[in-house]
């Protein structure tokens, strides 16, 4: 599963889908989990967007799920702080 482990969270390989007609989870693309979000990719909407259904998803804080690469690009690799990977992976749709 391509989520990496890190001493005090994780990280989360993204393939990120903005102005969709709804935000949703869409499951596994690869190496990366494909997330649609409704928001457009302008002004950092589509990121703020990403880290609110991740955070919902995952149980945590927004402010938790950070993008440490890929702003500006449609793959993405987020940090979420304070999860483990086996708790990542199990909040996760397979």
């Amino acid at each position: 599963m391509p989520i990496g482990n890190e001493q005090r969270g994780c990280t989360i390989r993204l393939k990120v889908v903005p102005g969709s007609s709804r935000s949703a989870i869409a499951g596994w693309l690869g190496d990366r989990l494909k997330v649609r979000v409704a928001s457009p990719p302008e002004a950092g909407k589509a990121n703020a967007a990403v880290c609110r259904l991740l955070a919902g998803t995952l149980g945590v804080s927004p402010r938790q799920v950070t993008i440490i690469t890929g702003e500006t690009s449609p793959e993405k690799t987020v940090f979420v702080t304070g999860l483990s990977r086996e708790q990542v992976a199990q909040r996760l749709p397979q």
